[in-house]
Parts: structure tokens; sequence; C-alpha cells
């Protein structure tokens, strides 16, 4: 990843080699004709709600919503890693987004979806010990030239491999998750009968 690059990134992203934007995006794509990626239920840098973590028990993915992409656009990629590893963990691949403005509700199955680090094609939820250091999330979306032909639990390689070279544009947006620090304890163990 080039030096113009890393600048580009957004304050609070890891800087690292293995994540999607680092290995697809060239200078120049990010933010490239004002393409931005925001959520409703997140502020950039902001920390997950429980509710999108194995925290809960009935946890999805966030919604996501971006700007129109440039002109030239054909289809947009969604790729959502843990770079606080040092392998990036792939928590969700996901495309066929069409070329337009355009949003992901929480909890909506998305057009076509990849395996995630556990070979699964869903939002992996993030999950830690009690007591671990804060993890960052980086949700990436890249703008492609031309559509993707490939079918749905394609694993992460594949996809960035069909993506390198095409990425016209792209918008990155991070999230942290920490478990909370309360104890889980058993009612059985509790001394004050």
């Amino acid at each position: 990843m080039s030096a113009p690059l890393l600048s580009s990134l957004p304050a609070g992203c890891p800087v690292h080699d293995g994540l999607a934007v680092a290995r697809v995006a060239r200078d120049g794509v990010l933010g490239r004709g004002g393409l931005e990626l925001s959520s409703a239920a997140f502020r950039a840098g902001g920390e997950l709600d429980p509710s999108f973590t194995a925290d809960e028990e009935d946890a999805v993915a966030p919604p996501l919503e971006w700007s129109a992409p440039p002109p030239g656009a054909q289809e947009l990629v969604l790729v959502v890693e843990d770079a606080s590893t040092d392998e990036p963990r792939c928590h969700w691949l996901v495309w066929g987004l069409a070329a337009q403005r355009g949003k992901l509700l929480e909890g909506e199955a998305p057009p076509r979806v990849g395996k995630n680090s556990l070979g699964n094609s869903e939002w992996l939820l993030p999950s830690l010990s009690a007591g671990s250091a804060p993890h960052t999330f980086v949700f990436q979306l890249f703008a492609l030239d031309l559509p993707l032909t490939l079918m749905p639990g394609a694993p992460r390689e594949q996809l960035l491999g069909e993506m390198d070279g095409h990425v016209i544009a792209a918008a990155v947006l991070t999230a942290t998750y920490q478990p909370s620090e309360e104890d889980d304890w058993d009612q059985d163990d509790d001394d004050s009968d």
C-alpha cells in the first residue's frame, strides 16, 4: 500500500497490509466521486452496539448506507474485516449491490454473500472474551468498473482476485467493539440466600 493511499484512510483506521482496501485499491480511489459509507447505528470510529455482536442472542448485521458512486461504476462490493489481528479476519463479503446510492437495512439479506473467516455465508458476529482490548472493524465499500460473475459463497481470495484492477472508487468506515466488563455469573453461585 502506498503512502498517498495510507494518508487517505480515515482517522482511527488501522494501517494493515492485509485489509482488502490495501490489496485492491489504488492511489486516488478513496472517496473518489464523493463516495461515502455511513451507518445510522454508529458514527465513524464509534462503538458497535451489542445488537450487532455475539453479546446478544438475536444479533444481526448493522445497517449501512452509501452515496452514489462515480460515473462508470457497474457494481458495489462490501468487505468487513477485523483489522486488530495479525491477519485480518473477514466478517462479511457482499457483492451484487447496484451501482447507485443505496443501503442495507439492519439484518437485511444482501444480494450475494461470500464466505467469512469461518466459512459461513453470513455476517460473522464479532466475539471477544471479556477483558479483551478493543478491536477495530473496517467496513470497506468498493465501486467496480464491471459487474462480477462470482457465484454466491465465493471465498475472500477469489472475490479480491476478481476485484483487482477494477476498483474505481472506495469508501471506508470503522467501528470498534469491546465486550462488556460485566462478569457472567451463575445464580446458583450467588451466596445471598
